[in-house]
């Protein structure tokens, strides 16, 4: 079952009245999905908007997304680098506002070292470079970034990593648990070692979400997998904003 588009929601007002909704995507140096991602924001029917690491200025952006790649080249330790540029001042100040924000693998990472989203991200556990279509179960289907799916539901997208295994200690995962924040599980075989299967998870709030499978790789069926299951990510975000 693929996510459903929500046409309903493709273009109209933004949250501040200026016309289709806005959704900033970060660059920074060793980025490499940012391309994609804005690619994936326009199809859903949102105006991507460009942020470079450097300019604390987020242009009046309705929601952020940090895409995937190898920011800094990994170095020191994926994303711990990159927490410290400028932009990140501005997104952590506006995701405890309650601003919708997505971090995509790398993503996912930087997420991890603002702590914005508890736990770390460490080396697989084979030690090597993954990528392959990969099998998730959606967990909740009730953050801003995944409203689209349904909770149960089975999508596959496509996963790229090597510094990818979820990890953290125990309460925090029973915490995770307990609370319904674990949003995706590997389903069928898991990749990369990481804790309790999880891909993916959310804030308390539902506003921050972070997982290492990109999404953004499936959102048109002539390129990427094939399949359109990741764009429900993209839709929901849409449909948060516009009825909010």
């Amino acid at each position: 079952m693929t996510a459903r588009p929500s046409p309903a929601t493709v273009g109209g007002d933004g949250p501040s009245g200026r016309g289709n909704t806005r959704v900033g995507v970060i660059t920074f140096p060793g980025t490499l999905d940012d391309r994609d991602t804005q690619r994936a924001v326009r199809l859903a029917g949102a105006e991507a908007v460009p942020l470079w690491h450097r300019d604390k200025d987020l242009k009046q952006v309705d929601a952020v997304v940090l895409p995937g790649g190898f920011s800094y080249g990994d170095y020191l330790r994926a994303g711990a680098i990159s927490r410290f540029s400028p932009v990140m001042e501005t997104v952590i100040e506006q995701a405890r506002a309650g601003m919708p924000v997505l971090g995509i693998c790398n993503g996912f990472q930087v997420l991890t070292e603002t702590h914005l989203l508890p736990g770390a991200m460490l080396r697989n556990n084979h030690l090597h470079f993954i990528c392959r279509d990969q099998k998730l179960r959606v967990e909740n289907a009730n953050t801003s970034w995944t409203a689209e799916y349904e909770a149960g539901q089975e999508i596959s997208i496509p996963l790229k990593n090597i510094d990818g295994r979820y990890v953290a200690d125990e309460r925090t995962l029973d915490m995770l648990e307990a609370e319904g924040r674990v949003a995706f599980r590997y389903l069928d075989t898991n990749p990369n070692g990481s804790l309790r299967d999880i891909a993916g998870i959310t804030n308390e709030a539902g506003n921050v979400v972070g997982l290492m499978p990109h999404p953004e790789h499936a959102v048109e069926p002539l390129i990427g997998s094939g399949r359109t299951d990741g764009l429900g990510f993209f839709t929901s975000i849409l449909k948060k904003l516009v009825n909010a």
